[in-house]
């Protein structure tokens, strides 16, 4: 979470290793079992960040972009398989994610936000309880969930 002129190369492609290659080696790991037994569901998050762009979130933004095309790509490939696959893109969620941001105005800004309007993990993990208990014949393929509590 910084303007693209602090250019954070090393932040960058920590980033980019844990936001795509993560979903990539996941997938990656389960998906030759999967294929073999003919059935399976992969379900792995992404963030609102990957459906709208804000500034000094370039990057972040565009590794959740990238994980929704994955996870599309992956249900297009995979559906004749019978795997099924679901993306979760919560908004702001209360987490320790803050403590990951170096710039300090930065961090203290989403910390705030965080406690403030957060959704809490437990929304996060209802949403995941949901797509995998739907029926064999359904395949949710994205939840996109934001906090219901407005920005004061």
């Amino acid at each position: 979470h910084s303007p693209l002129s602090d250019a954070r190369f090393d932040e960058w492609r920590e980033m980019l290793d844990i936001n795509i290659m993560g979903v990539l080696n996941g997938i990656a790991a389960v998906l030759p079992v999967m294929q073999k037994q003919q059935s399976g569901h992969i379900v792995t998050t992404a963030s609102e960040a990957g459906h709208v762009v804000f500034q000094q979130g370039a990057v972040y933004s565009g590794t959740k972009f990238a994980g929704r095309a994955i996870m599309e790509t992956l249900r297009q490939e995979e559906r004749k398989n019978h795997i099924r696959s679901t993306l979760i893109s919560p908004g702001t969620v209360d987490t320790e994610l803050h403590n990951t941001i170096n710039d300090p105005e930065r961090r203290k800004f989403i910390e705030n936000l965080q406690s403030d309007i957060g959704l809490k993990s437990g929304d996060v993990a209802d949403a995941v309880a949901y797509s995998i208990g739907t029926p064999d014949t359904v395949n949710i393929s994205e939840i996109l969930m934001v906090p219901a509590k407005p920005l004061d």
